[in-house]
């Protein structure tokens, strides 16, 4: 089955085509943030309307790097939320147009799904049902069991802001321009992460998380110091980052233990974030549980990870008619 996926959801147009749920045989992305830069994130009408630009060329490309046609397309997937409404309208539109014009199969995916799915493309040795997966992003902040494809279980989440939000936000205060998290994760490789008292939310209260109050804090922190330069900048990006990496990690620590699980999955543009692969690297290691980390290019947001989990809704029987719609907070 070759499924063509398209993605929408937020600043990056993205199409794919993927053999059998696991092979890519074609993947493009047109990302936006030079075009969001200057506004220090993303602007809503101005991604939808980047979108309305970019789509047919990106599904053009995809399909000849494929070296296929919307002829030899089995069924399609879209992205249909959670995301920016107006951005994901795009997606769900043009998706319903070629299904309709083709008389093929189409199915919404919910962009999480996607995150998860995102380790079983072209891995000869993907994790098995059930596992425990963190999904971080820069709008989700997740712990979830996976009990199957299309079952899934939400064991923690964030009860404000996500770790994107905040790596993000914080990089906007010490003036690392946008995106952040990248620059951010950079600095802390030469910084101390014990040289500012940065604070630790939600220790022993269940398995939610919390990034406000980090901003706060770094709020108030530049406001009495002032802006830090150099080695002072780098330090405290590395204690700004150890705390988010902190409370990640132990959270996801207390889920494998609390259900007895042995593999854990790691999603999720934040999924990227150096000091949070190697974090969780060491307790694999210590702890004796499996890791499971995409490569970076499938950590951010693309369509073979809703080609992929397209392929097993289609494959159940699935499908969605004409009335399909987008859902900015469309739940797991």
């Amino acid at each position: 089955m070759l499924v063509l996926g398209i993605e929408s959801s937020c600043d990056e147009t993205a199409a794919a085509l993927v053999e059998d749920g696991r092979k890519i045989r074609g993947d493009v992305v047109s990302s936006q943030v030079k075009v969001h830069a200057e506004y220090g994130g993303v602007v809503p009408e101005i991604a939808s309307r980047v979108h309305i630009v970019n789509l047919i060329p990106v599904l053009q490309q995809a399909l000849a790097q494929a070296g296929a046609s919307l002829d030899d397309v089995n069924g399609i997937a879209v992205t249909r939320g959670p995301g920016l409404v107006g951005a994901l309208l795009v997606g769900v539109q043009a998706a319903k147009a070629i299904a309709f014009a083709r008389g093929l199969p189409l199915v919404g995916v919910n962009h999480l799904e996607g995150h998860l799915c995102a380790i079983f493309l072209e891995n000869e040795k993907p994790p098995v049902f059930p596992h425990l997966a963190l999904l971080v992003s820069g709008g989700h902040s997740e712990i979830v069991i996976a009990h199957d494809f299309g079952r899934y279980e939400l064991l923690g989440s964030t009860r404000d802001d996500a770790a994107g939000e905040a790596f993000d936000k914080v990089g906007k205060m010490l003036g690392l321009g946008y995106p952040a998290g990248p620059v951010i994760d950079k600095l802390a490789l030469t910084g101390d992460p014990k040289s500012a008292p940065v604070p630790r939310a939600m220790r022993g209260r269940g398995l939610d998380f919390s990034f406000s109050g980090l901003k706060t804090w770094m709020s108030t922190w530049v406001r009495q110091h002032g802006l830090p330069e150099g080695q002072a900048l780098n330090d405290l990006c590395a204690s700004f980052q150890a705390a988010v990496v902190d409370q990640l990690t132990s959270k996801t620590l207390q889920a494998l233990a609390e259900k007895n699980l042995s593999q854990l999955v790691l999603a999720g543009g934040v999924a990227c974030n150096k000091g949070l692969r190697a974090a969780l690297q060491q307790k694999s290691q210590e702890l004796g549980f499996e890791l499971f980390v995409p490569p970076p290019v499938r950590c951010t947001d693309n369509a073979a990870m809703i080609a992929c989990a397209g392929h097993h809704r289609l494959a159940r029987g699935e499908r969605a008619d004409l009335m399909l719609n987008a859902t900015a907070t469309l739940p797991l």
